[in-house]
């Protein structure tokens, strides 16, 4: 079964051209700006089902494009045991099912009371791979922030380009970090 999840997570990670769905929530209560130091949440407190916990190249790529958003923001990865949050990624992908209906009336004859009939039906098949990450105000252990991207996923070979576009989902969804941010 393992095997079968790090498959699909490659999967997950090799985006294609596939458009980004971003979705974030907030806590309005937090002052977002006190946000100037972060750390990675430590393996311990990571879901060992979770898909990015089981393919470390992958959490490795989304780490460092989370630490490059941040910083860009002038947010700091710290060490030390004084920090205002932690991050925790999450991934999964789930198997979805498109149907879609052409015709009916081309080519077909007309029911006036069953309706249209000649058409087709294509039914296909594809994964979608979400990405979560999650801001919390460590203090509290309190969710602060999370942000969503989802997208239909497609398989890439080339590192390089599995990169690139961690880099681009991870950018849409920082995007909206801080609240109030957004800069698309």
């Amino acid at each position: 079964m393992k095997i079968i999840a790090s498959i699909v997570l490659l999967s997950f990670v090799l985006l294609g051209c596939s458009s980004v769905s971003v979705t974030s929530d907030y806590d309005p209560e937090y002052d977002f700006s006190t946000f100037k130091t972060y750390r990675w949440a430590a393996s311990k407190e990571l879901n060992p089902n979770d898909a990015l916990a089981q393919d470390q190249l992958i959490y490795k790529r989304v780490q460092a494009a989370v630490d490059k958003e941040l910083s860009a923001k002038g947010i700091e990865l710290v060490e030390s045991d004084e920090f205002d949050f932690v991050i925790l990624a999450h991934a999964g992908v789930k198997e979805r099912t498109q149907i879609h209906q052409t015709g009916g009336f081309d080519g077909g004859w007309y029911d006036p009371y069953w309706g249209p009939y000649g058409g087709n039906t294509h039914v296909s098949n594809y994964e979608e791979g979400s990405l979560v990450i999650d801001i919390v105000q460590w203090e509290k252990k309190e969710l602060a922030w999370r942000g969503i991207g989802s997208s239909i996923l497609s398989d890439i070979d080339d590192p390089e380009k599995v990169t690139e576009y961690i880099n681009t989902w991870v950018g849409k969804i920082m995007a909206k970090f801080p609240p109030g941010s957004e800069q698309e």
